[in-house]
Parts: structure tokens; C-alpha cells; sequence
């Protein structure tokens, strides 16, 4: 069942897979992490032209680990989280120290990598170096959970029964369970999405169990939207587009210009500090990190 399972995926999604930057045969597992990094909780669209931009101009980890600071989080933009940019940072001195300044192909040493958690080590394993692990996201929780359990979607969180649902769907060839987790995560983004699946054009709906099942998709999304405008959040990206933008030192007036709430202000700039991501200067005044 798993082979024609792959042989089936692996077909539609040569036909049917987004055309990504970081899919073409020349990418490096630099790359690939990169990709991953900058792929959380941020649609892929506003990532890629930013990881080609990314990419020429730190192609290698060694290239990226001797950049300054200030320049990581300019060219990180609106990415949103900018924290991700200093953690990647903080990891590619690691591969460099650790590693020669090649990307481990070890699960285990992608773990040990500052900033790497279960999903990126695997995803690197699995996309860059083409290894049989199961890669486990949003995407493939929900196709997993709809095709094998018959349930409408999964849970919030990775789980390690989710693990183990998606290695029990892996041939045993890894090039073959490589291609498999890739078109099983581009189906859950593409077509068995979490509101309006269309089952039409799923190419393993016949044996989808909750399309069996004949239940209906609950109305509305499964969590309540959370506001954005206004939190601190928000004010933490309005001051860091404030930083980024500017050529020397912000004086804290700039600062408040930003927000008109002092404490929600305050709030955002302090964590930033606290953060690492805005260093306090003399003078009441701010800056990127040097």
C-alpha cells in the first residue's frame, strides 16, 4: 500500500507542485534550512523572493555566520519574528564551529543546532539529504488525519503519535519516502486544505477516509482569528520597520511616534531589548545590534 501510495503522490505532484526556489536540484541543504527557517507561521509567497535575495547574498553558512547582526535583520524585513533571523544567525556559527561549516545530515546533530527543533532537523534530513524520516507539519497532520482516521483535522501541536502516523505511510526506499513527504505536505497546502478541500482534484480521495465517512467540515474557522493591529506584536514589527529603515541612531521621540499607548510601547521595546534584537544606546537612543 505505501509504494503505490508514493507512486501515486509522487506522480501528482510532479504535475501538480508549486515551482519554489529552493525545490530546483542545485539547492543546498544551506538552503533548504533557510527555506524551512524562514517558512514558519509566513506564507511561502512573501518568503521566496526574499530567500533569493537570501541566498546571493549569503550562500554558504560561513558567509551568513560572519555577517553582522544589523544586516541579518535588515535583510530579514517583514518576515515577521525576527527573532528566527538571530537564532539562524546564532546556528550557522554553530555549523561552522561544529560542522566545518557544512549542514549536518544527521538528525540528531540538527537538533543539537541553536534554533532547530523536530520538524527543521527532519525537513533538512529529509528534503536536503533525501533521508526516510517522517516531516510533520500543519499541512500533513490534516491530510493524515482526514485520509487515515476519517477525522475532519488534527490537533494544534505535532504529536509524536502524528510521528508515528506519518512514518507508518513511508516506503521503505528513501528517495521514494522523500518524495512522499514533500507531495503529502503540498497537498495539505494546496488541496486538502483546512476550510474548503477540494476533494475533486485530491488523487487518493477514493480511499480518504473522512470523505467516506460522508461527515461535514464544522462551520467557521477551528480557532477564533486573533487580532493583530494594536498588540504588542504589532508594535515590536512597527519598531523594528522603524530600525531597519534608519541609517544611524533613533532618538526615543522617533520611537514614540510609533504607538500612541506609552505602556504598549514600552512593553514592545523592552522585550526587543530583552530580546537581543535593539540595543539601548547612550543618550536615550536606539539602534539595531552591532
Amino acid at each position: 500500500m505505501n509504494a503505490v501510495l508514493a507512486s501515486v503522490m509522487g506522480h501528482w505532484f510532479a504535475e501538480n507542485g508549486r515551482e519554489l526556489p529552493w525545490r530546483t536540484p542545485e539547492t543546498t541543504a544551506w538552503g533548504v534550512l533557510v527555506s524551512e527557517v524562514m517558512s514558519q507561521q509566513t506564507p511561502v509567497a512573501r518568503v521566496a523572493p526574499i530567500w533569493t535575495e537570501w541566498m546571493g547574498r549569503w550562500p554558504t553558512p560561513a558567509d551568513f555566520a560572519d555577517a553582522p547582526a544589523a544586516d541579518v535583520l535588515r535583510a530579514w524585513g517583514r518576515l515577521g519574528y525576527p527573532r528566527r533571523a538571530l537564532r539562524l544567525h546564532e546556528c550557522a556559527k554553530a555549523v561552522v564551529e561544529r560542522h566545518g561549516g557544512v549542514i549536518p545530515d544527521d538528525v540528531d546533530a540538527l537538533l543539537a543546532l541553536p534554533g532547530i527543533g523536530t520538524y527543521t532537523a527532519r525537513a533538512v534530513a529529509v528534503f536536503a539529504y533525501r533521508q526516510r524520516h517522517p516531516v510533520v507539519d500543519t499541512n500533513v497532520r490534516r491530510v493524515v488525519a482526514r485520509w487515515a482516521h476519517a477525522k475532519p483535522d488534527a490537533g494544534h501541536a505535532t504529536t509524536t503519535a502524528d510521528l508515528r502516523d506519518a512514518e507508518a505511510l513511508l516506503p521503505s526506499e528513501p528517495e521514494e519516502a522523500a518524495r512522499l513527504s514533500v507531495a503529502l505536505m503540498e497537498l495539505g497546502a494546496l488541496v486538502c486544505t483546512a476550510r474548503s478541500p477540494r476533494c475533486g482534484d485530491c488523487p487518493i480521495a477514493r480511499d480518504c477516509g473522512f470523505l467516506a465517512s460522508g461527515e461535514s467540515l464544522p462551520e467557521g474557522p477551528s480557532r477564533k482569528p486573533q487580532r493583530y493591529h494594536g498588540t504588542t506584536r504589532y508594535v515590536r514589527g512597527q519598531i523594528m520597520a522603524l530600525l531597519r529603515e534608519a541609517e544611524h541612531p533613533v532618538a526615543r521621540v522617533a520611537i514614540d511616534g510609533v504607538w500612541h499607548e506609552t505602556a504598549r510601547r514600552e512593553e514592545a521595546l523592552s522585550g526587543l531589548i530583552s530580546d537581543g534584537l535593539v540595543d539601548a544606546l547612550p543618550g536615550d537612543r536606539f539602534a539595531l545590534p552591532s
